[in-house]
């Protein structure tokens, strides 16, 4: 019953949001107003197919991520979130776990920012949101990839040069927040288990998770490598929202640079990858 439920609130969510609220090009003839499936696919990065298997009933038990997920792809409210949990069979995460609620304010700094790459991760650094440009820049992830620190670690990395001496700030740095998060959020079982799992599988990460090192994130210099656009080096900054412990990174690029004009032709060109 609550399996059923779930779907059919997804879907009548999904018709009542637009392509241009969620930030989606409009092209062609529509023959709704709302988002196609595939859109809200996109969005919430799953399958076409878990969106319509679960529209119809037929895909049981969504995990908090997927719920999570699509509440911000549907741009739920405060409530409307609590609700679809509930209809999911789930308890709506509580205090003692990492916030993941995108705030709508939130939601529309980064829809007048398209100009601009940016990324919302939770307090783990798990990417919950990014702009097409960010993604352009950064590429897609999927999975465990979508944590920074599992990525780093454990995963195949990102676009970001490193030399020996960044690479070891930035390790320090992360295991040192994930640590704080972890004192902030002792009830979080998801946080337990990401932090067991890179223990147990990265000796860097044990060594630096046991040293009990403190660092912090500074605001940088990055030279991103695009397989389309060449080398971009562009400043990052990291801002945090009060209350509610999420993460909004920006790159911008010094005007009238060659840096700006290649940021800018990735605009362009989005996703895409051209081939011969």
């Amino acid at each position: 019953m609550a399996t059923t439920e779930f779907g059919h609130t997804v879907r009548r969510w999904r018709d009542r949001i637009s392509p241009e609220a969620a930030g989606l090009p409009v092209g062609g003839h529509r023959r709704a107003a709302g988002l196609r499936r595939e859109e809200l696919a996109l969005l919430a990065g799953i399958s076409v197919d878990y969106v319509t298997r679960l529209e119809q009933g037929r895909a049981a038990n969504p995990s908090e991520q997927v719920v999570e997920a699509l509440g911000r792809a549907l741009r739920v409210s405060a409530p409307e979130r609590e609700h679809l949990f509930h209809v999911a069979g789930l308890v709506p995460p509580g205090q003692g776990t990492v916030p993941a609620y995108i705030t709508p304010s939130v939601q529309r700094l980064l829809d007048r920012l398209t100009g601009t790459p940016v990324a919302v991760s939770d307090a783990t650094w798990t990417l919950l949101l990014a702009n097409p440009l960010y993604t352009a820049l950064m590429g897609r992830f999927h999975g465990n990839e979508r944590n920074a620190v599992w990525r780093n670690f454990l995963g195949s990395g990102t676009r970001v040069r490193h030399t020996p001496q960044s690479r070891r700030a930035l390790e320090a740095a992360q295991v040192a927040q994930l640590r704080a998060t972890a004192n902030r959020y002792p009830a979080d079982q998801r946080l337990r288990r990401l932090i067991a799992e890179l223990r147990a599988n990265s000796p860097r990460f044990a060594e630096l998770w046991d040293s009990g090192a403190v660092s912090r994130h500074e605001a940088s210099r990055k030279t991103i490598d695009h397989p389309q656009v060449g080398p971009l080096t562009l400043d990052c900054d990291v801002l945090s929202v009060a209350g509610s412990d999420l993460r909004i990174m920006i790159y911008t690029a010094e005007p009238d640079t060659e840096d700006a004009q290649r940021l800018a032709l990735l605009a362009v060109l989005g996703t895409q990858t051209f081939v011969g």
